[in-house]
């Protein structure tokens, strides 16, 4: 068996009428359903928070991670990195040597965000291996979400870093039913894998490596999407890459409406806006929450379990209201 997913359905008891739409979550690299469960220090997670709005929530381990097990001869197996490469990432960025502008504004992290303190090490533990080989993730995890939007029906995604990539693929392959696609720091941005994972040509198809709906065609292999380099916005944020004008509409995903959320000190704070610029260009009805912009301070990458993180939560919540 190979391809599937651990799936954990959580329901309120008892379940109100008129409930709202379920949520399923998509967890970033190397991580699980787990890490929306509860934070590493032990308060409530994004599960119990959506849940107590009447929500069901679905969580789940993404194709060949935790508890959806891989089968060797798939791709290749990966890890994280070392708990100070971690730590320089998402706990403890505003000490990082090699920092991105906003670092320095990091505040949220609960303890040291180093080895050594409890909640950082209770984090480090959480991070399972993962697969390495782009396209193999991409496509084997579009297709078992896939599989499970057809089973919950309609509802809405909250997808985060590296599933990002993820979300948008199911929303191209299920545009009735997924109601609406929150994406916390995804994938991206657009055609590029950015530091601190490299500068490199990636995601051919914009958001994603494999093939999602154009209009007109982007071609088999995106060999007929053109594109443009806009500069940066200002000396804090990276330049963008745009489609050349007139810009191709992506016709499933222009179908549903989506939220960017960006912390104000993660590494995704330089070039989210560009993925946000590009959704725009291709015609899909996004809202960009900059949380520092919002008044929503001191955010890094892992938000979602961060000391204000049920302020964030509630701020999704209000959009999902909304829609």
């Amino acid at each position: 068996m190979i391809g599937h997913i651990y799936v954990e359905k959580l329901s309120p008891e008892p379940t109100p009428p008129n409930s709202p739409l379920p949520i399923i979550f998509m967890a970033g690299a190397a991580q699980t359903g787990t890490n929306f469960l509860d934070t590493p220090d032990g308060r409530p997670g994004w599960a119990t928070y959506f849940i107590s709005k009447g929500h069901t929530v679905y969580l789940s381990d993404q194709a060949a991670r935790g508890r959806s097990f891989w089968f060797p001869g798939q791709g290749n197996i990966g890890y994280i990195g070392s708990p100070d490469s971690v730590s320089d990432l998402f706990t403890d960025v505003a000490h990082n040597e090699n920092p991105w502008p906003q670092a320095k504004l990091h505040t949220q992290w609960p303890g040291t965000g180093r080895i050594g303190d409890s909640t950082f090490d209770a984090f480090y533990r959480s991070q399972m291996q993962f697969q390495t080989d782009r396209f193999i993730s991409e496509e084997q995890n579009a297709q078992a979400y896939s599989a499970l939007v057809d089973l919950v029906g309609d509802c809405y995604i909250i997808s985060h870093s590296q599933a990002g990539a993820y979300g948008w693929r199911v929303g191209d392959m299920r545009p009735d039913l997924v109601k609406g696609i929150v994406q916390l720091e995804p994938s991206g941005p657009p055609f590029t894998l950015r530091p601190p994972f490299g500068n490199n040509p990636a995601f051919a198809f914009g958001l994603t490596d494999l093939a999602i709906g154009y209009e007109p065609s982007a071609g088999k292999n995106a060999e007929d999407i053109q594109t443009i380099i806009e500069p940066a916005s200002d000396v804090n944020h990276d330049e963008c890459i745009m489609q050349k004008s007139p810009a191709k509409q992506l016709m499933n995903l222009s179908k549903i409406p989506e939220l960017v959320v960006t912390g104000e000190a993660s590494f995704h704070a330089p070039y989210d806006y560009c993925t946000v610029k590009y959704l725009e260009q291709a015609g899909v009805d996004v809202e960009y929450a900059d949380l520092g912009k919002e008044g929503i301070h001191g955010n890094g990458h892992m938000l979602f379990m961060e000391k204000n993180n049920l302020e964030i939560a509630d701020r999704v919540y209000q959009w999902l209201k909304k829609h």
